[in-house]
């Protein structure tokens, strides 16, 4: 993914039922100092020109999170979402990572389906706690 790359996979994230952008951190800005910070980690896939999918993929040089891991409503079940991770992952792997993580959303099924059948462990061993710096860098979900 390149920062070239915003406005087609904004447009793909605004297309998805239910998918949650951040104000900032999902702003223009905010995707390109993730990417300009995290080079060669986050991956799209496309279909004639077209960015169906896409994923923002970091890590702090000792564990790396996937977010925003998405395939396009109509090109989903042709696993274009598992090449994606499988890119994600090889990348982390040349970079020395050997931990990921991802949150996903209780109520996305679509998703976390993905995941189990991705082979990926549900943790029901620990907490997951937020604390929010900016509280002008709000949710906001697509109907």
């Amino acid at each position: 993914m390149e920062t070239a790359d915003y406005d087609q996979v904004k447009a793909l994230w605004m297309s998805i039922h239910g998918f949650c952008i951040r104000s900032i951190d999902d702003s223009r800005e905010g995707v390109e100092r993730f990417i300009r910070r995290n080079p060669t980690t986050s991956i799209v896939a496309e279909k004639d020109g077209q960015i169906v999918g896409s994923i923002l993929c970091g890590h702090d040089g000792r564990t790396a999170c996937l977010y925003h891991v998405c395939v396009s409503e109509t090109f989903r079940k042709k696993g274009i979402g598992r090449a994606m991770v499988d890119e994600a992952l090889e990348a982390l792997r040349l970079e020395k990572i050997s931990k990921v993580y991802l949150v996903a959303f209780t109520n996305n099924e679509v998703g976390n389906q993905f995941w189990k059948d991705m082979g990926w462990t549900f943790r029901e061993d620990f907490n997951y706690y937020d604390f929010k710096l900016n509280s002008e860098n709000h949710f906001e979900f697509n109907a």
